[in-house]
Parts: structure tokens; C-alpha cells; sequence
């Protein structure tokens, strides 16, 4: 008998067909030329520089850098990349129209306390011949990540596995994210719902209201990613095991009083 898996998620075709996990999510994605992801490096390089900069001052950057690219084909990667210019105005990457969005619940609120607030965010990495994208779960007091995953595609599920991860430890009062498509999932609300957990959303190209976990992007790419090429998905995998367990446990940081995160999310 044929066993045709269409139109379920990966993760139920895994176990299914009693298929490890890790060997699907854990393969990069090399749909794109050996060009494109030499502009996809490029472009995520200069992203985590210049976090504002839209598929416009992208495009133009790299025409002056000499490359021959157009601004929908810069669009096209970016959106594939899954980033967005952080200032208001036209964007590239756009939350899904039927998913409910939930208002933003940190304007001046004091965040005093490990687990008071949580939030979560996905980057784009970079490889060799191919990327994949890793998802993480922090602590916004402490800066303590508490779970991540990586995956070849944006299929909510990798999400889903990271959250669930980081609810066996603990609960915060307060999840919040930006209204990308994962975070908006039905599979998620319930999730965050089934526990409680109010639901906080930033405003459309407001990433910086998740300013936390961005830096946690830039030192995980500068400090482990890009001196590290990858090709291999386990191989990330298992870098990027030592580097959080470096950053939670050994990475100290001077806003949190020369403390490492794990120390300041364990403190009493």
C-alpha cells in the first residue's frame, strides 16, 4: 500500500512513516542557485548591520557594491529569508490575513522578574550550499534562552517543538512576538491559550520591540555562524548546542551587572 503524505505536516508524516525527525528538519534547503545564496549571505550580513533597511536600500546597496540585482528579485530573497525592514512602511515579509492579531502589551511596563515576559523569534542561516532557518525562545529579564530549533523550512511546527520544550521548565505571564504567520498559527495561539499565557504582538515592522533577541541574532551569527561553515545540518546543530550553552552559561553581559543570563534568570 502507497502511503501518500501530501497535505500533512512533516512532523505527522514522521511519525507515520516512522522516520527520524531530525534527518528531515536537519537537511538544509538548497533550493536556491549557488548565486542566490551568495547574495542571501550577503544580504543577511548587512541585515544584522542595518536592521532598517527594506528591499529598496538593499537593492541599492548592492548595485553600488557592483552586483546586478533588481529590487524583486531582492525583495523575492528577502521574503524567502523571512526579514523585514524594522521601520514602519512597505514590507517585504507579511503576516498572514486570516490569523488573529493580538495587541502589543509591553509599552512601559516594567519587566522585573525571570518569567514575567518571554518572546521568540526566527533568523535566517546562512550555508555553503544551502540555509536553514533557527527559531529560539528567551527570557526577556534575564536574556536566558530557553529553548531554540532549527528547520528547513518556516513550517510552524519547529516552532511549536521549541515552545513546547520551553514550557516543561517553565511559564511566563507574557509571550510576546512579532504577527509573522508562525507566531499567529492556530497551532501556536492554543498552545500559548491551553496555558494561560497572554498574548502579545509587536506592531508591523516594529522588530525592535523585540530588541532582546535580535542582539541574541547578531552575536550567534558574528560569534558562531558566519566563522563556521556549516554544511551540514547536524553539524549546525551541534555548534550551535555549545554556543548556547557558552552564552547562557559562560556570556556575560554588562546590562545585566556582569552576570551570565542563566545566572540572572536562576537568581532569587
Amino acid at each position: 500500500m502507497e502511503f501518500d503524505g501530501s497535505g500533512l505536516p512533516i512532523a505527522r508524516q514522521c511519525v507515520l512513516l516512522d522516520v527520524v525527525r531530525s534527518s528531515v528538519y536537519y537537511t538544509p534547503n538548497t533550493s536556491e542557485s549557488a548565486e542566490n545564496l551568495a547574495l542571501m549571505r550577503i544580504i543577511d550580513e548587512l541585515y544584522m548591520q542595518r536592521p532598517f533597511y527594506g528591499s529598496p536600500r538593499m537593492t541599492d546597496w548592492l548595485q553600488e557594491k557592483g552586483y546586478e540585482v533588481n529590487e524583486k528579485r531582492v525583495a523575492r530573497l528577502m521574503r524567502l529569508m523571512g526579514i523585514q525592514a524594522t521601520m514602519p512602511g512597505p514590507h517585504t515579509s507579511r503576516p498572514h490575513p486570516e490569523h488573529v492579531k493580538y495587541p502589543y502589551l509591553l509599552h512601559k511596563m516594567e519587566i522585573v522578574k525571570p518569567n514575567q515576559v518571554w518572546c521568540a523569534d526566527i533568523t535566517y542561516v546562512p550555508m555553503p550550499s544551502g540555509f536553514m532557518y533557527l527559531v529560539a525562545i528567551m527570557d526577556w529579564y534575564s536574556r536566558y534562552v530557553l529553548s531554540w530549533e532549527l528547520s528547513n523550512s518556516l513550517d510552524v511546527d519547529f516552532c511549536v517543538q521549541a515552545l513546547e520544550l520551553a514550557l516543561t521548565n517553565a511559564c511566563p505571564g507574557i509571550f510576546n512576538t512579532d504577527q509573522g504567520c508562525q507566531f499567529s498559527s492556530d497551532d501556536w495561539i492554543k498552545m500559548l491559550q491551553k496555558h494561560n499565557i497572554k498574548i502579545s504582538m509587536d506592531g508591523r515592522g516594529r522588530a525592535l520591540d523585540n530588541v532582546f533577541i535580535e542582539r541574541l541574532w547578531r552575536s550567534v551569527k558574528y560569534e558562531e555562524i558566519y566563522l563556521n561553515d556549516y554544511d551540514d545540518g547536524h553539524a549546525l546543530y551541534r555548534g550551535l548546542s555549545t554556543y548556547f550553552e557558552f552564552y547562557n552559561r559562560e556570556r556575560r553581559h554588562s546590562a545585566l551587572g556582569k552576570r551570565t543570563p542563566e545566572e540572572r534568570y536562576h537568581e532569587q
